[in-house]
């Protein structure tokens, strides 16, 4: 294969096969570092303060046994990515290969599922790393005042937009100008969350509060969740809680060994994150118990940031302030890991021209997709502004709608797998079991959890009980974000009818195909001296394949 590279001009160059380099650093990662921007862009520490809460609500004592669900049917999609990125190393990921598999239309859909997913989480972290940082300057300072200032509508969203400017320069910089940091913080979060759950445990055993309850096996059956309600629920927040591994994939033009090193490291990166989860729940449960009053898990005042109420209870005042740090360690590294994804989904998404050309440019310097990047975190800025303003329940809601924008492009994704190695289906028993039948099963039950979590979502009762017009507010947001996706395809359609008929990303030909060559893109390389990639005047290898 031809290695990713730049002309002395600085077009990019054709990979090989079908991909085409977008200009991206590439052999930047290796695999731990792509295994720790899996962990990272999880942020196992903010997942699990804003969603212990929620899921105990829904399904009580059964919360590690859903966890434990939502971690199936992510690993079987994640050998879906594992096959997809070998057979096509491409930083447009669930964009680029369901585009190659069902046409452009889904394919675009299937992008935008994955940038407002992303958008939903940055915003997000930006939320909960404010709330934390004012509770942790509360507990250094001892001053109930500063810890008070998160309250304050106005100085929490001008500290969440800092946040986010900061997270957004950090990302256009580049992904290795901070690696020893992402190191240092994604090894702090695991650290205190072992911590945590060994002195939860500790604390529930000598009687300490008087919501403890003691262990039950029982406690990881899901089949004793009280209804399929409440476990699809339940679910659809146990899967948010594992998004965000893919973004190991998101990085592979820029991955030593791109056809293997991302495909391993979202494995490992989901086996470190569902290991950390399942001890914290336990040792959460033993310590607070399921109950909707004081220190309990299902307690609604404090459902959306659990680790503020137990950190002091369960660590003391001097340790505590570690889970406060871990809190905005984990939201911050995390928020300049999930530029990655959105940014690069994007970056391909322009380069084959489902969006407008601008957003196709790399720095110069940094190789990085910087006006993607500055695009994410403006809409960020924007969505959590607007969204706050609008609903005080705003991150619990939008954490149950970011549970069906993420079954919906994964499970696409996982289809796409199948389709697009249909005819290899029967050439071995291993592409029958990781091309087919396990990336089918994921794509079925993920299907399933949207499906079900649509239908329930309607009512207002789903999520913190918001409504509008007499719907369910998170029904609302699901919905209304996927139909914007809709809206913004058809105006592209009219911008950019090359893609939409089929003409620049198809299965069997280079992936820009010299009849999507348009009169203005020769007219630019004719100006600029640049020769565009997939002319007359630079050869195109011919599809493997």
């Amino acid at each position: 294969m031809v290695q990713l590279g730049m002309r002395p001009s600085g077009e990019s160059v054709r990979t090989g096969g079908d991909i085409r380099s977008k200009g991206l650093g590439g052999n930047s990662v290796g695999l731990t570092g792509s295994t720790v921007i899996g962990i990272s862009t999880v942020a196992p520490v903010y997942c699990l303060t804003s969603t212990l809460g929620p899921t105990t609500g829904e399904v009580g004592l059964q919360m590690p046994a859903v966890f434990i669900a939502g971690f199936l049917p992510m690993l079987l999609v994640a050998f879906a990515y594992r096959e997809l990125n070998k057979a096509v190393p491409d930083c447009g990921t669930s964009f680029t290969w369901t585009v190659k598999a069902f046409g452009p239309r889904l394919g675009w859909m299937c992008g935008w599922g994955l940038v407002i997913a992303t958008i939903i989480v940055l915003s997000n972290l930006a939320g909960v790393a404010t709330s934390f940082f004012y509770l942790m300057l509360g507990e250094i300072t001892g001053s109930d005042a500063v810890a008070a200032l998160d309250g304050n509508k106005a100085v929490h969203i001008a500290t969440t937009l800092v946040f986010i400017a900061v997270a957004t320069a950090i990302s256009y910089r580049g992904m290795t100008a901070t690696k020893g940091v992402q190191y240092a913080l994604v090894g702090l979060q695991l650290a205190v969350l072992v911590l945590f759950a060994v002195m939860a445990v500790m604390k529930a055993g000598s009687g300490a509060t008087t919501g403890s309850v003691d262990f039950s096996w029982t406690w990881l059956n899901p089949f004793s969740v009280q209804s399929f309600a409440a476990f699809t629920a339940g679910l659809s927040l146990s899967i948010f809680m594992y998004w965000g591994w893919d973004a190991c994939l998101t990085v592979n033009e820029e991955t030593s060994g791109s056809s293997r090193t991302p495909g391993l490291a979202a494995l490992l990166s989901m086996l470190v994150i569902v290991g950390s989860y399942l001890l914290v729940a336990v040792g959460a449960q033993m310590f607070a118990g399921p109950g909707d009053e004081g220190l309990g898990l299902a307690n609604e005042a404090t459902a959306d940031n659990v680790f503020a109420a137990l950190a002091g209870p369960v660590m003391g005042p001097g340790l505590g302030v570690l889970l406060f740090l871990a809190v905005v360690s984990s939201a911050a590294a995390s928020l300049q890991t999930t530029f990655i994804p959105v940014a690069r989904t994007v970056l391909a998404m322009s380069t084959y021209r489902a969006l407008p050309a601008s957003y196709g440019k790399v720095h110069p310097k940094f190789r990085t997709p910087g006006r993607a990047t500055v695009m994410a975190g403006v809409a960020t800025g924007l969505f959590y502004s607007v969204m706050t303003l609008l609903s005080e329940n705003v991150l619990v809601d939008t954490i149950y709608a970011l549970g069906l924008m993420i079954c919906f492009y994964y499970s696409i994704t996982a289809f796409a797998c199948v389709w697009y190695f249909r005819h290899d289906l029967r050439r071995s028993a291993r592409d029958a079991v990781f091309k087919g039948l396990l990336p089918l099963l994921g794509g079925i039950l993920l299907a399933a959890v949207f499906a079900k979590t649509l239908v329930d979502m309607w009512d207002p009762a789903y999520g913190t009980g918001s409504s509008v017009f007499g719907m369910g507010s998170v029904f609302v947001i699901g919905v209304g974000l996927l139909l914007l996706g809709v809206v913004l395809m058809l105006v592209m359609t009219r911008h950019s009818p090359e893609f939409f008929r089929g003409e620049v990303l198809t299965r069997d030909t280079p992936a820009l195909a010299e009849s999507a060559l348009t009169e203005s893109a020769l007219t630019e390389s004719a100006l600029t001296g640049t020769v565009p990639a997939g002319s007359a005047a630079e050869p195109v290898a011919a599809d493997p394949r």
